[in-house]
């Protein structure tokens, strides 16, 4: 059966798209075929990592949403792009970062439910084992949506004052919605926190498990969002924690 995976977080800026190309990509090498979806349709930017240029998307998510075109056919084959081969693949279904269209898209919304739609339609035409879904950070009735169909919410913290409480939010948000299955992820952690005693807090704060640290990297910050950090570095500490987290998303 299909699993429809959510990355999210409360707050901008705790490298939720980063995140969520890293993840999905380690996925879809493990053999696995697997889609992105950017809802993020205020901001979009998970396209740059994944070396989708703007040129070379006639249909985006959305024309989709307007009626102008099929989910399919805003969904990208980028396996060779990230070095995805054999069974495996990703697809991206990338936003638009015209400024007309994002403006428009602010302005008159869109009908929610044709996006859950579209999940259906693209789980079903690409005959995927995996959809991730990456949300527009905050609390709204799209991210409602997102959480609610997912099989796999991760949440995205960083290990600040802020996070934790929008994390609390969110939470109690996700359980109304009966999610089945959360998974934390502590991003940005800087060296000299002790990660166990730091896993162990967030754990006990929130009742769920914690499924990776990931540290302040400054080696993620050299590669400027230009690729998938753990296809061009796959036997970083960090690329092991990604792997980690896959493995924890396969067994929920």
């Amino acid at each position: 059966m299909p699993k429809v995976v959510s990355i999210h977080s409360y707050r901008g800026g705790t490298g939720k798209s980063n995140f969520t190309a890293n993840l999905a990509t380690t996925v879809a090498q493990l053999g696995h075929r697997v889609a992105i979806v950017d809802t993020d349709v205020p901001s979009p930017g998970v396209h740059n990592l994944l070396g989708l240029e703007p040129e070379q998307t006639a249909k985006t998510l959305n024309n989709y949403l307007w009626g102008e075109s099929t989910i399919e056919e805003a969904a990208y084959d980028i396996s060779a792009n990230v070095g995805v081969e054999g069974s495996g693949k990703l697809y991206l279904v990338p936003s638009s970062i015209k400024a007309d269209d994002i403006a428009r898209i602010l302005k008159d919304g869109y009908d929610v439910r044709l996006m859950n739609e579209g999940f259906r339609n693209l789980v079903k035409a690409r005959q995927l084992d995996y959809l991730f879904i990456d949300t527009h950070p905050g609390l709204s009735k799209e991210t409602f949506l997102s959480i609610a169909i997912s099989h796999v919410l991760l949440l995205i913290l960083r290990p600040d004052k802020q996070d934790f409480q929008g994390t609390a939010v969110t939470i109690d948000v996700a359980r109304q919605l009966n999610v089945r299955k959360m998974l934390l992820a502590i991003n940005k952690a800087h060296s000299q926190l002790n990660v166990d005693a730091l896993k162990q807090k967030v754990e006990a704060t929130y009742s769920e498990t914690v499924a990776g640290i990931f540290p302040l990297s400054e080696d993620i910050a050299r590669l400027a969002s230009e690729g998938v950090f753990c296809v061009k570095y796959p036997d970083h500490s960090i690329s092991q924690e990604f792997r980690k987290v896959a493995q924890q998303i396969a067994e929920a």
